[in-house]
């Protein structure tokens, strides 16, 4: 910054950037540079409305200050005394300013030197300093200057953001400038008030403290420093995804929108998904599970690596997937190519191989909730992870599963689910049976037309078995070149995943042995298809009952939380 046209002036020296040089003038009274100053003001200035010739006040845009006392401290020693001080006194003494950004109050402190702070502030405002302070903000002392004789200095500072500042340690301070100085001349006197006016040490540090503390404002709670590795902050994904603009969005589903990222520090590509949610419901046990689903290492998994909290939303971070969702490639014919049969076999192993770990092989039992092909994302080398697993117990902390809301979406839900709200391993299976039946058909579970109304794809893959024509449900854009007996296995197990009572779907250790051709798949019988569909029927009932909200009349107290599968 170029200080070569700067004059001398009474307002502070506080800068004003010329908006067409990269010249800086003095401030004057008309300035319209946006500043925060603390002010230890020894001259009683009508000018501005000063109170007294020793006061403090607190400066937002204008010399006129906003609130001000006579120069004082609470001592604590004597029960909060209230005790005043000389700003001429020549003595050294200590200033602290704080600002909370939540709270938007200033605090203003005085005290002797070498006295602990007092409980108690000297000043204290309420403003809301995001309205005053821009992007850019400096942080700086300011004095008016005077003749030889004049000690106005800053011995030491101390400054910190979203926290306590450190400690200054006294005995490394020197001594006041010419201490042993005892005799002011006349013209000194004169100049001392003048010189004293601007000690403005802590003032401008109020503008780092609240601008950056705005801007990138994160709720951070002392028990959260547990799962520090795993907290990013704010700042670093807003940066990330250069402000969440609309050229990084991922998609948008029923837990909230997700952008694509690329970390600054490390180089990686992220996608941070952006939550609402209530942090005075059950969001510490929520962080801890995002926490500990974070542990969890699988290749068939999308990693979670972490979290933020900010206001009134919650932000996780995964691993970015680039070749996207599944369900892209099973109904987007125009962007993407035709998955061959045999990806299609393999993606169905991918994921059973990753819900396998999810309810036996982690040290506990995760239960996904919304498996369906849009939570099935592809890697570069289209292997399949499943995503978004945990996300459903963002909405369960702190209640009763049974009086809250049933999370998933139409055609995925088990009839058990839908009564009892009550998620377990088989309600994920049961999912899993309807996922197959997709993939495999290259059908949405639920359909809709004016001709034929709502149908259930298990209801159509149940007719054709019966005529003894299973294969016909394949894909028809696969033109027969699959494997006719693969394809059999999968729609036969896909049904029995998706049996309405749970006694009789498989476990998913049952299901990888079926599809790595472990053990033989057992053959469906007509008498439990007839049970099937029987029981089909009704629950096809059921899950068009979920379109609407229950009522406390007809189903309990339950409310649904459900979206269409897309």
């Amino acid at each position: 910054m170029d200080f070569s046209n700067v004059s001398p002036s009474q307002y502070l020296g506080l800068l004003k950037l010329n908006s067409n040089s990269n010249d800086s003038t003095a401030a004057t009274s008309s300035s319209s540079s946006n500043y925060v100053a603390v002010e230890l003001d020894t001259i009683k200035n009508e000018e501005f409305d000063d109170i007294d010739s020793n006061h403090v006040g607190i400066d937002i845009d204008t010399l006129s200050s906003v609130q001000s006392s006579t120069a004082s401290f609470y001592d604590d020693k004597e029960g909060g005394m209230f005790k005043s001080l000389s700003l001429r006194s020549g003595e050294a003494m200590q200033v602290w300013v704080d600002y909370d950004g939540k709270a938007k109050q200033i605090n203003v402190t005085l005290a002797p030197m070498g006295w602990d702070k007092p409980s108690k502030p000297l000043l204290s405002n309420i403003s809301d300093l995001s309205a005053v302070l821009t992007d850019k903000a400096y942080v700086g002392f300011s004095a008016a200057t005077g003749p030889i004789g004049s000690q106005h200095c800053v011995l030491a500072w101390s400054f910190a953001m979203n926290g306590p500042a450190p400690t200054i340690d006294f005995s490394k301070i020197p001594k006041l400038p010419n201490s042993g100085y005892k005799t002011l001349t006349k013209a000194m006197e004169i100049a001392l008030p003048i010189a004293a006016f601007a000690i403005l040490a802590l003032s401008i540090a109020v503008i780092v403290i609240v601008q950056r503390h705005l801007a990138y404002a994160e709720l951070r709670e002392d028990w959260e420093v547990e799962f520090g590795p795993h907290r990013f902050s704010y700042k670093e994904l807003f940066n990330a995804t250069e402000g969440f603009k609309s050229k990084h969005l991922l998609g948008v589903g029923g837990f909230g929108k997700v952008y694509k990222g690329l970390l600054p520090r490390s180089k990686s590509e992220v996608a941070v998904k952006r939550v609402s949610h209530d942090s005075s419901q059950g969001i510490k046990e929520f962080v801890s599970e995002v926490v500990s689903i974070g542990h969890l290492r699988h290749r068939n998994l999308v990693q979670l690596l972490g979290y933020c909290r900010r206001k009134g939303e919650l932000l996780l971070v995964y691993d970015y997937m680039p070749n996207g969702s599944l369900d892209k490639y099973l109904y987007d014919e125009e962007n993407k190519p035709l998955l061959e049969w045999s990806q299609r076999f393999q993606i169905i192993k991918d994921v059973a191989s990753g819900l396998f770990y999810l309810h036996e092989k982690w040290e506990q039992v995760v239960i996904h909730r919304d498996i369906k092909a849009s939570n099935v994302l592809l890697d570069g080398g289209m292997i399949a992870h499943l995503g978004d697993f945990g996300l459903a117990r963002l909405y369960d902390h702190g209640t009763d599963l049974q009086t809250t809301h049933v999370v998933g979406t139409m055609g995925y839900i088990a009839p058990e689910l839908s009564r009892t709200g009550k998620a377990s391993p088989l309600t994920d299976v049961f999912a899993f049976g309807t996922f197959l039946l997709e993939v495999t058909c290259g059908r949405r579970p639920v359909s809709n037309s004016l001709q034929h109304g709502r149908a259930m794809l298990v209801d159509r893959v149940l007719e054709y078995w019966h005529r003894g024509a299973l294969e016909e449900t394949v894909d028809h854009r696969l033109r027969g070149n699959y494997n006719i007996e693969e394809a059999r296995m999968v729609l036969t197990l896909g049904l029995k995943c998706s049996h309405p009572f749970p006694g009789e779907r498989p476990t998913m250790r049952q299901v990888m042995q079926y599809l790595d051709g472990d053990v033989p798949l057992p053959e469906l019988t007509p008498a439990s298809m007839s049970l099937l569909s029987l029981m089909q029927n009704q629950l096809s009932l059921d899950q068009c009952l979920l379109q609407y909200p229950w009522s406390a009349n007809s189903i309990g107290t339950m409310t649904p939380d459900i979206s269409v599968g897309r």
